[in-house]
């Protein structure tokens, strides 16, 4: 595990043993002190039954922040599914802050009209109300997006809940050999979809700004090579297929370039590519040590990245048009994988402590850094979009399974199922 931060060059990568996946499952593993008692009625139905259970989604997604406690469906005194049908003083007498009611109706099932509302139980007033008409297929997404606006309404942050997740897999075929699989699925793990699929492996899933390009390493044809490949047509294209490494793509604000480590030179170094162009940058000049894991920052000038020159792997700073680099990390002998908020305030890396491997904030403004994790076995950092949590690789019971924690270490979360083995986690951008 000290070399943990070459993984990234594809150095390890055929020792890596996982095993086949499923359908995540998030379980809540630490939850605020705080959190916001609300009641969410099961949505009324009209017409053809919906094939998908809108309230469950969003209860789920609300549950599974753990910035909410929904009310145990036993204690929903009634079942109300618009304004006309709540009385107000009955719910606040079970002490909860928001009410959620809703409607599912459709003439012909494939098309559904969908209507909620979000109230405030106290003020008897609406915090927000909409309608929606759309396929079937589009239910699930559609509950998410609800349960952001629920979040965003009563937090006052930015909900995540209609994001997506990429992770490596390897499928354990039955004459034995390994399928690797590029997993895309809904924030919640649900909805699982296969991106990719190789007998060689497959890492560094890197979403692009819009959310619609995902960026990626891959050993098929026999040596490291980066690839870009849309989502939504499916097509790829490999960007960097140069003699030796090619690795650690990640993708620049504007969506423009990728920042890229390459040994083309000799040693592994931080480069940046334009992608429409084919120009190609180099940044790094620093022949004994290892230049890798560049991310950028948001102001698109500067990049982060894990470098071994004065001895141990720490995270420096470097201008993309190159110069003289400076430390950032200088609290223990171990900081590798950079990953940065996307409001620019942190700094989540890999901290090594006495041979094992937790995932650290750090922030950038104070220099101060808080220990997030517990197990000694963590790796692969990636922040999700409103910057409040920290989705990473880990283990439990000799397999990986992915988590995630907040920012300020109350919350945590597993996704995973005993059986399951996940790496290599990305967190995509907020889709539009």
């Amino acid at each position: 595990m000290t070399k943990r931060w070459l993984i990234a060059l594809g150095l390890l990568a055929s020792v890596l043993s996982w095993q086949a996946r499923a359908e995540l499952v998030i379980e809540i593993t630490g939850g605020s002190e705080a959190a916001l008692p609300i009641a969410l009625v099961p949505f009324g139905s009209e017409g053809f039954t919906a094939p998908l259970d809108m309230s469950e989604v969003i209860r789920n997604d609300l549950a599974g922040s753990g910035r909410f406690s929904p009310l145990p469906k036993q204690d929903l005194i009634s079942q109300p599914h618009e304004q006309a049908e709540v009385n107000f003083a009955d719910w606040r007498l079970l002490r909860s802050e928001g009410l959620l009611v809703g409607k599912v109706s459709s003439v012909d099932g494939q098309t559904y009209d969908v209507q909620f509302q979000l109230f405030d139980v106290y003020k008897a007033q609406q915090l927000v109300g909409k309608r929606y008409q759309v396929p079937a297929s589009g239910l699930r997404r559609l509950a998410h997006q609800i349960a952001d606006q629920v979040y965003q309404a009563l937090t006052g942050e930015i909900g995540v809940f209609a994001t997506r997740l990429a992770f490596v897999t390897v499928i354990n075929n039955a004459d034995g050999s390994k399928r690797f699989a590029l997993q895309v699925s809904d924030a919640d793990g649900a909805n699982p979809r296969t991106v990719l699929q190789s007998k060689e492996p497959i890492m560094s899933p890197n979403w692009s700004p819009d959310g619609d390009r995902l960026s990626y390493v891959s050993f098929e044809n026999g040596t490291t090579e980066v690839f870009v490949q849309e989502m939504s047509s499916g097509r790829r294209d490999s960007v960097a297929a140069f003699k030796g490494i090619n690795s650690a793509p990640s993708w620049s604000p504007d969506g423009k370039k990728l920042a890229l480590t390459l040994s083309k030179g000799g040693n592994p170094e931080i480069y940046v590519l334009e992608l429409v162009s084919g120009n190609l940058s180099r940044v790094t000049h620093n022949s004994q040590s290892i230049d890798t894991e560049a991310v950028w920052l948001p102001n698109s000038n500067e990049l982060l990245f894990t470098s071994d020159r004065g001895g141990r792997p720490q995270i420096y700073k470097v201008s993309v048009d190159g110069g003289t680099a400076s430390r950032v990390t200088f609290e223990g002998n171990y900081n590798s994988s950079p990953d940065v908020s996307p409001d620019g305030r942190y700094l989540a890396m890999v901290h090594g402590i006495s041979g094992k491997y937790y995932i650290a904030v750090q922030d950038l403004a104070s220099g101060a850094v808080k220990v997030l994790t517990e197990t000694g076995r963590d790796e692969s950092p990636s922040f999700a979009p409103n910057s409040r949590m920290i989705l990473y690789a880990t283990e439990r019971n000799g397999k990986g399974v992915l988590a995630a924690v907040s920012v300020d270490g109350r919350i945590k979360q597993r996704l995973g199922e005993a059986g399951i083995d996940v790496r290599e986690p990305a967190w995509s951008p907020i889709r539009k």
